[in-house]
C-alpha cells in the first residue's frame, strides 16, 4: 500500500498527501486517509461527512481524468476546518449536473455542495485539483 507522502502538522499545507491509482478502489484507500488525518488532528466529528465527500470526488477522478493516477490531498487551514481534494490530469471542471430520478450517477456534486462548508476547481498547469473545505466546532 501506497504511505503517506507528507507529516502532519497541526494547521496548513500540506498535511497529508498520497498518490492512488486512478481507479475505483482507491476511494477506500481515500476514505482511511482521511479518517487517519482527522484522528490525528481531532477532527472525528467531521470524519463521516468527509470521507463522503472524498470518496466523491475520487469517483469523480476516476470517471473523468485522463492519466492512471490521482493524488489525495488533506489540509487544515484552520484549528476546526479539513481542505481535501483531488489532483488529476484533466483540465476540464467537474459540471454538476441534475440527475432525474432514473439516473444512478450525477449526484455526486451536488453532495459535496451540500455537505461541505465551501467547494470548487483550481487549475495547474498539468490539470486540476477539485477540493473541499468542512468545518467542525470550535
Amino acid at each position: 500500500m501506497p504511505q503517506p507522502t507528507s507529516r502532519a502538522r497541526p494547521t496548513g499545507h500540506p498535511g497529508y498527501s498520497e498518490t492512488l491509482p486512478r481507479e475505483p478502489e482507491s476511494a477506500a484507500t481515500a476514505r482511511r486517509l482521511v479518517r487517519i488525518s482527522l484522528s490525528v488532528w481531532e477532527l472525528d466529528e467531521l470524519a463521516e461527512d468527509t470521507a463522503l465527500v472524498i470518496s466523491e470526488l475520487v469517483a469523480n477522478a476516476v470517471q473523468h481524468a485522463r492519466r492512471d493516477s490521482i493524488r489525495v490531498t488533506i489540509e487544515r487551514p484552520e484549528t476546526a476546518c479539513v481542505r481535501v481534494g483531488v489532483v488529476d490530469f484533466s483540465k476540464a471542471p467537474p459540471a454538476p449536473r441534475a440527475p432525474d430520478d432514473e439516473s444512478e450517477s450525477g449526484r455526486g456534486l451536488a453532495l459535496v455542495a451540500e455537505l461541505a462548508k465551501n467547494w470548487g476547481t483550481e487549475s495547474l498547469p498539468w490539470g486540476k485539483r477539485v477540493w473541499a473545505e468542512l468545518e467542525g466546532k470550535r
